[in-house]
């Protein structure tokens, strides 16, 4: 199935954590404690073949009977689940978004992407070098921490705004991220783009330069600048030049109706890659925002079906032009750009499997206010652990929703009254059926979530005093982590080399470089 260029979706119905430690290599991480968040967006035809994996635990028979009672038809699960694929010689993966991080290896490997590690990069700023850093990863992850004196220029805009931001062509770029995938894919995008200057990544990105024992930033705001009508001009042949050697194919309005009407039978993914402000502030209608150098360092969490059509809009052209160029090489066959914007503003909302939120037990937070006045509620939170560690209603336990009964076997329950709560309140509404069969308590849910209370004027409180069931709900990043950090980082930038090897073995990509 595979193989045999017929559209396909892979989901993992664990855990994010647990799916880490070892899963199929196409597989998205979609567990089925939020399986009604995802998958209608990350898997939009009905009639989508899916096969469905866990570790023969039982999940993958939950999440199938959703599907198939939401309207889904071709639902499979991978017999003897994940242990059965090992066991009949195929390859499993660690981590996460290994196919988008195996191609960025790929990219280095053959075409000899030029880096510098960060002792040389060190020696050159302090020897004040004729040189700039630009970040390529999202803003927010640049504020969080960053290399000295580096501007935010994501992925999918360094061809864009990169003319204005280094005017000399003596001046040397150095493209870092966190790690490698994204330093190598901005890099080789500025020498496929021919940018006169010499280009390098910052060899293992800013985990890299804090294991040389050097100091990162954080909080800084240097953003490159837009460009200017020279910028533009250059940016735009550039980008030309780039997704004609690759094939990439326009379309336009016409052809996106025409393609829309064929949804039902060929599935299609609308991706806005421009930078996320751009998107709010005008964009089309269904469209998701995929910012382009995102998309290609994670395509798993924006793309559910192997063999769809992806449709990268852009009203300038050149970042849906580079991103494009990335897609087909990654061995996406069906990759057209549209050159437009939209007027449809603000962000979308997420798409919700089903309509299963009981009214009758929805509670407002006055109502949950007086019942914690009155000791007479036990809260129970099933949002993400990372969301409940930086807040959460005073009191509350965290759990996760596909894994209750563990949960509440810990908790020291008060009161009559059980309310369950999330980041916005929808996961909450959809946990009561399951919630009130492991409880004789009322089980009531708190419209509108943790954002609710907060917008009520009510406190949150950080921590992970009351954590009724261990986080295995997210994969941390090996600088989120709290201990052994420095260990994190060097084995997962191992891991990210190795990964050349490893996707030789499995057999399923279709990686090339033209």
């Amino acid at each position: 199935m595979l193989l045999d260029g017929g559209e396909l979706a892979v989901l993992d119905v664990r855990e994010e954590l647990t799916y880490s430690e070892g899963h199929l290599l196409h597989a998205r991480t979609v567990p089925l404690s939020r399986l009604e968040l995802r998958v209608a967006t990350l898997v939009p035809r009905l009639a989508t073949r899916i096969v469905l994996c866990d570790a023969n635990e039982g999940l993958a028979t939950k999440a199938a009977e959703i599907l198939l009672g939401d309207g889904y038809t071709d639902v499979s699960i991978l017999e003897g689940g994940i242990a059965a694929w090992a066991a009949d010689g195929f390859e499993l993966f660690s981590g996460v978004n290994v196919p988008s991080k195996a191609f960025g290896e790929f990219v280095e490997h053959e075409c000899g992407t030029p880096s510098v590690d960060a002792a040389q990069l060190d020696r050159l700023l302090k020897e004040k070098a004729d040189i700039v850093v630009v970040d390529s990863r999202p803003f927010d992850e640049y504020q969080r921490v960053s290399i000295p004196g580096a501007t935010s220029l994501p992925g999918a805009e360094l061809v864009f705004r990169i003319r204005d931001l280094v005017p000399s062509p003596k001046t040397t770029v150095v493209v870092n991220c966190a790690g490698r995938t994204r330093s190598i894919i901005g890099a080789q995008s500025l020498i496929n783009a021919g940018l006169p200057n010499k280009v390098v990544a910052l060899r293992n990105g800013s985990m890299g330069w804090s294991l040389a024992g050097l100091e990162c930033e954080s909080g800084r705001a240097k953003r490159a600048p837009d460009p200017s009508n020279e910028g533009r001009a250059w940016a735009r042949q550039a980008a030309e030049r780039v997704a004609d050697r690759h094939g990439v194919r326009r379309i336009d309005q016409a052809a996106l109706d025409r393609m829309r009407s064929e949804a039902t039978e060929h599935t299609l993914y609308l991706l806005d890659v421009r930078d996320p402000g751009e998107f709010e502030r005008g964009h089309l209608p269904g469209a998701l925002s995929a910012p382009g150098g995102q998309l290609v360092q994670a395509t798993d969490q924006y793309v559910g079906t192997l063999g769809a059509r992806l449709i990268l809009v852009d009203d300038a052209e050149v970042r849906a032009l580079m991103t494009a160029s990335w897609l087909v090489q990654m061995g996406w066959t069906e990759v057209f750009v549209l050159a437009a914007a939209g007027s449809e503003t603000g962000i979308p909302a997420a798409k919700v499997l089903g309509n299963a939120q009981p009214t009758d037990s929805c509670i407002e937070p006055l109502e949950l206010s007086n019942l914690i006045e009155h000791g007479d509620a036990t809260i129970v939170d099933l949002s993400l652990s990372r969301a409940f560690r930086k807040g959460h209603i005073p009191g509350a336990w965290f759990a996760i929703r596909s894994r209750l009964s563990r949960a509440f076997a810990n908790i020291a329950f008060k009161g009559s009254t059980l309310v369950l709560t999330s980041e916005d309140g929808i996961l909450a509404g959809l946990a009561v059926t399951e919630a009130r069969s492991l409880t004789d308590r009322s089980v009531k849910w708190l419209a509108g979530g943790n954002a609710a209370w907060k917008a009520a004027g009510n406190a949150l409180e950080a921590g992970e005093d009351r954590l009724a069931d261990a986080p295995v709900d997210v994969w941390l990043k090996p600088y989120e982590r709290p201990i052994a950090t420095s260990s994190a980082m060097s084995e997962y930038l191992s891991w990210e080399v190795d990964l050349v090897e490893r996707i030789k073995r499995d057999g399923t990509c279709n990686f090339h470089i033209r």
